[in-house]
């Protein structure tokens, strides 16, 4: 796919991190940006910046999700390109052992909804109001549009605490191949990337001595990800006409350890 300023895109979770890099990536080729996100005071300031528009959307409430598409078409028109990077993440154990007092803990039932239901069932309802709204559109170099989600080698190295997080991971690497062949015949490609260790607002946030032990771990650059270079796998999925129903991993050959 050709980018260019014939056509507009929507990032999820564009105010910050991965898809604010993403989505200045995109723009920088002349793409119109829409950005969903609920932060709403960095949304409005960076669609600003971009030349876009920022919708408040809580990705994993329809009636949310229905109403920034329908911002986003009428400012930009109907897009071509769809980036799920919303997402949330906690770290509570399965169950637990207080070691001081020996009581035992539970995970949270209602937590661990909520991780799916952003994570998962975000990246779903988003997807299908896109490639609903891709199937309207003429294919172009015979592309109708093209869909990236993002998980996480969580999905497939989860550590201790990560259950609730890697579940819904695991769940958007297992949605890519069935999405990708039931938009095969509307020539819509579906892709998802890993990410590994990068510099998002979460990691950034830890002290410069822990970030840097961090990147240590990681075999080949022994560092932390960039979040553009997130951006720049992102635009290559997007551009290659051949690359579809791929989980890919972004990570710098690390593999997690338990802990």
């Amino acid at each position: 796919m050709k980018l260019d300023s014939s056509i507009s895109a929507v990032i999820t979770g564009g105010a910050s991190g991965l898809g604010l890099s993403t989505a200045r990536a995109l723009s920088a080729h002349g793409v119109k940006i829409a950005l969903f996100d609920l932060n709403e005071e960095a949304g409005q300031t960076i669609a600003a910046e971009l030349g876009g528009v920022f919708c408040k959307v809580n990705v994993s409430d329809e009636a949310s999700v229905d109403a920034g598409f329908e911002k986003a078409r009428e400012a930009n028109g109907q897009e071509r390109i769809l980036v799920n990077c919303a997402g949330i993440g906690n770290a509570i154990k399965t169950a637990g052992r207080d070691r001081k007092t020996g009581g035992i803990s539970q995970f949270p039932i209602a937590e661990y909804r909520k991780i799916i239901e952003v994570n998962q069932i975000g990246t779903f309802i988003c997807t299908v109001k896109a490639a609903a709204g891709m199937m309207t559109l003429d294919p172009e170099g015979g592309e109708r549009g093209a869909i990236i989600s993002t998980a996480s080698v969580a999905a497939e190295d989860g550590q201790v605490g990560q259950v609730a997080y890697s579940a819904s991971k695991a769940a958007i690497v297992g949605m890519t191949l069935p999405i990708a062949r039931d938009l095969s015949a509307e020539h819509i490609r579906v892709n998802t990337i890993l990410p590994g260790l990068f510099e998002t607002p979460l990691l950034m946030g830890l002290p410069e001595n822990v970030r840097q032990s961090l990147g240590a771990m990681v075999p080949n650059p022994a560092r932390l990800g960039k979040p553009e270079e997130y951006a720049s796998l992102a635009l290559e999925i997007i551009r290659n006409p051949y690359l579809n129903g791929e989980d890919i991993r972004l990570d710098g050959a690390i593999r997690m350890a338990p802990r």
